[in-house]
């Protein structure tokens, strides 16, 4: 925050530094450390401040103006009363906003979940149940984000539109592949080029429409609700201060410096978790020399099947490289997936770790893989990776080493 801080613009400095108040409202992961971040920044002004940011319960960071509000437990992905008690007062606090009040966003990864505001005739239930429901089937956080704009009060630039004052900045933490403003946290505060129309075909599209709460599909067919905003005034802007791209070349910085040859394959990496493993693994059996470290990022997705077991993307993708690699093509690599927030699933590990001797203490990889129930697998093997909530989002870290560093 205070080097997003020193990068503002000198007008943009003098606006905040003359504020009658400062609004500063959010939702995040990071959304804490943000807000501490923020208050350090701004201590020349720090009476001006107030305002509340969204988080997810445990936080051990302190401020002392900017109120967390506990959105949800640590170890859910899913919307709470208490987060939409949360977004109502965010919303009246931005309506209320004096002429020459400044507003500072702080948004960062699994805002969605931690800034619900259902619109009128929607319950929170009936858009937990279509989020589920979109889990469940593997569609992509673009297609989610489309559904939940449609229907919230602060999603799709909604929070932005309720500001009345003289200058909003968002400062964003990407958690979605390529930083699309409208699409990360459903972009409170950006301009929205999804459609209601849009909504409904993807539900069609993914065959959820007879599935989805008879009053999301009374909504989203109305005719009559205004569409989320297509523009928002130029005193409404975004800022983005921490993405995956940045997490990936700080780990190639250090792996050079550890004498490891990289391979960056980016950070846009999508699709189905296993298919991605597949593809990593041949990349892994082509190079013949050691002392390589492969890095990529992004996010996948694991399209579920009846009854799944428990697990997350990470420990997925750990898992089935173990399965593609199997013990022998395991032998001097080692595989480390990982969600940068220290969350993977709904499981209290972000991923998991793994080498040749993962396969001496587990049973049945295959089994736990087309089951998706790698958590237990690696429970047993004592390979998760627990490193505890980490104040930070920028989606999934994938490395992998092979042999001895040159």
């Amino acid at each position: 925050m205070l080097r997003a801080w020193r990068e503002l613009g000198a007008s943009d400095r003098s606006d905040i530094d003359r504020a009658p108040r400062i609004l500063v409202v959010g939702c995040g992961k990071a959304g804490a450390k943000m807000a501490a971040g923020l208050e350090d920044a701004l201590a020349h002004r720090l009476n001006a401040l107030t305002g509340l940011v969204n988080v997810p319960e445990g936080s051990s960071v302190r401020t002392q103006r900017i109120r967390l509000h506990p959105a949800r437990p640590a170890a859910s992905n899913f919307p709470t009363a208490e987060g939409v008690a949360g977004a109502d007062e965010m919303l009246a606090l931005l309506a209320g906003a004096g002429p020459d009040d400044v507003a500072l966003c702080l948004i960062s990864g699994g805002g969605s979940a931690l800034l619900p505001a259902p619109v009128e005739g929607i319950s929170l239930e009936s858009k937990l149940a279509v989020t589920k429901q979109l889990t469940a089937c593997g569609a992509t956080i673009r297609e989610m984000n489309c559904i939940r704009k449609h229907l919230s009060r602060v999603k799709g630039g909604r929070l932005a539109e309720a500001f009345r004052g003289k200058l909003l900045l968002s400062f964003i933490i990407s958690d979605v592949v390529g930083d699309p403003l409208d699409v990360i946290a459903s972009g409170p505060t950006a301009p929205d080029p999804t459609t209601f129309a849009d909504a409904i075909r993807i539900l069609k599209d993914r065959d959820l429409w007879d599935a989805a709460p008879s009053e999301v599909r009374r909504h989203l067919e109305r005719g009559d609700v205004p569409e989320t905003p297509k523009f928002l005034p130029a005193n409404v802007r975004n800022i983005v201060i921490g993405s995956n791209a940045i997490s990936l070349a700080a780990a190639q910085s250090k792996a050079t410096a550890l004498g490891y040859r990289v391979i960056d394959l980016g950070s846009e990496v999508e699709g189905e978790t296993a298919e991605v493993a597949k593809a990593t693994a041949g990349l892994v059996r082509a190079i013949a020399a050691g002392g390589v470290c492969i890095l990529s990022g992004g996010e996948t997705t694991v399209t579920l099947g009846a009854n799944p077991g428990k697990g997350g993307r990470n420990q997925e993708f750990v898992l089935a490289m173990l399965v593609e690699l199997g013990r022998e093509g395991m032998k001097d690599v080692t595989v480390l997936s990982g969600g940068t927030d220290g969350e993977d699933g709904p499981t209290d590990a972000a991923g998991a770790i793994a080498d040749a001797g993962t396969f001496d203490r587990g049973e049945d990889a295959i089994g736990h893989l087309e089951r998706h129930d790698a958590y237990p697998y690696f429970v047993k093997t004592g390979d998760l990776l627990q490193p505890g909530l980490t104040g930070t989002n920028v989606m999934d870290l994938r490395v992998i080493l092979t042999g001895p560093r040159l």
